[in-house]
């Protein structure tokens, strides 16, 4: 079970979603740890570290999907894949800017607690549109 999971190639949705997870954790800890470093430490606003934490997640996640997450491919046109890719992620990036703002501002959430619902959230998104428009 372990080795399928982790080292075969699978069609399965389940197995495609528990890839996704893991590697989804593994960039949203790139997001969520440059969101606190960048504006704990470094003092740029919280929603512009969110935007460039979210960026550069949403690299890394692309990176393990087609190298570890999905074996197969739709387009064969590997740059306007990575480009419907980056256009899903500026969707849910929009996603997340927009649901930290509410709960930050609105429901007086703390930030880094905006951002772990915020990922939650966006991640089923991701997940779904890109396994069916990408990666079926």
């Amino acid at each position: 079970m372990i080795r399928k999971l982790f080292f075969q190639k699978s069609d399965r949705t389940l197995v495609h979603l528990l890839r996704s997870i893991f590697s989804s954790n593994i960039a949203f800890s790139v997001d969520f740890g440059l969101l606190a470093l960048l504006t704990e430490v470094f003092h740029v606003h919280y929603l512009i570290s969110a935007g460039i934490g979210f960026i550069i997640g949403t690299t890394v996640s692309y990176i393990l999907s087609i190298l570890w997450v999905f074996n197969k491919r739709r387009m064969q046109n590997k740059p306007l894949e990575y480009w419907i890719f980056i256009l899903i992620g500026l969707t849910g990036a929009g996603m997340n800017e927009i649901l930290i703002w509410f709960f930050t501002e609105y429901i007086h959430v703390f930030y880094l607690i905006s951002k772990i619902i915020s990922g939650s959230t966006v991640f089923f998104f991701n997940f779904f549109t890109r396994k069916y428009v990408l990666f079926r």
